[in-house]
């Protein structure tokens, strides 16, 4: 079945919609075209790019560090955000058993340098809260990092031991307020939903503290007998608690294995909504690449375009 789409040009950009969506895409000053998926390989050595990325405080992650960049094409305009990762930071991590038995000198605070242990998703987690250097372009606010030595529920899908990354569109102290786990009590419209999402649960308390309700491509091998490694998460929340939730993260959702052995650019496309709540820059690819040069990985959202949202009356 051939889907539908039209396109109206305007001097600076294309406006069109595809199958659900409607958005307005920048040309790209060369016209090329991004891939949707797959792997490729990266011109790590001078990944980000340092005449235009802005990087934030590091903490202190296994036996290594961890830190949120910011990379910009111009001025107010991003090409990415990320998360830097020493591979030194995926060894050394602690167990559940040490982040239960913590004393009052480490995994203490979520806004500090060496994280907060929590009970998160019913396992033992530790959490950072850290901010995005130069966020005011794009909803996009700050990033949660978790590691999640024994994984978390659904019991042979997600209990291998990996990291939540989730990029937020929402201020920290707002996220900081979301408590679970528990079941969601108000409306998602099916236009918030992203393309191939469901609310099915995947387990019934599926908003969870400090994170909002996940929603999950039913697809992905792990719901179905297959491997855990690298999959997509999409969150939403009801932040002015008017009883209709909205999208509110993207999260990687990467197994330390996947990391330990990952080499060269795996880029995919991220699912999006027929509209968001609010008009913006949305990214539509994320990335894991590895960057042998600096012994790193870095996780990114990028290929960001302006997307109509309810608040925007010119669509």
């Amino acid at each position: 079945m051939t889907r539908k789409h039209t396109r109206e040009r305007t001097p600076d950009a294309d406006r069109f919609t595809f199958g659900r969506r409607q958005f307005v895409r920048a040309v790209a000053a060369t016209g090329a075209v991004i891939g949707t998926s797959g792997l490729a390989s990266a011109a790590a050595d001078d990944f980000p790019p340092a005449d235009t990325t802005v990087w934030g405080e590091p903490v202190t992650l296994g036996n290594g560090e961890a830190k949120t960049f910011t990379t910009v094409t111009r001025p107010g305009v991003p090409k990415c955000y990320g998360l830097f990762l020493e591979r030194a930071a995926l060894e050394g991590l602690p167990s559940a058993a040490e982040l239960a038995s913590s004393g009052d000198d480490a995994y203490t605070d979520k806004y500090g340098s060496n994280g907060a242990s929590a009970i998160i998703h019913h396992k033992w987690s530790l959490e950072f809260f850290l901010p995005f250097p130069e966020p005011d372009a794009t909803p996009f606010t700050f990033l949660g990092l978790n590691w999640n030595p024994t994984g978390h529920p659904p019991d042979s899908v997600w209990t291998e031991p990996h990291f939540d990354v989730h990029f937020h569109m929402l201020p920290t102290e707002t996220v900081d307020a979301i408590s679970g786990p528990a079941a969601p009590t108000y409306d998602l419209p099916a236009r918030y939903i992203p393309e191939g999402y469901t609310r099915d649960p995947v387990v019934d308390e599926r908003v969870i503290t400090d994170m909002g309700e996940h929603m999950v491509d039913p697809t992905v091998p792990e719901m179905n007998g297959g491997t855990f490694t690298n999959t997509l998460i999409w969150g939403t929340s009801d932040p002015d608690g008017d009883g209709t939730a909205e999208p509110t993260f993207v999260e990687p959702m990467l197994t330390r294995a996947y990391l330990r052995a990952h080499s060269e650019t795996d880029r995919r496309t991220i699912a999006q909504p027929e509209t968001y709540a609010r008009a913006g820059r949305y990214p539509t690819t994320y990335a894991v690449r590895d960057l042998p040069a600096r012994d790193a990985i870095a996780v990114t959202i990028e290929s960001f375009e302006q997307f109509h949202g309810d608040d925007d009356s010119s669509h």
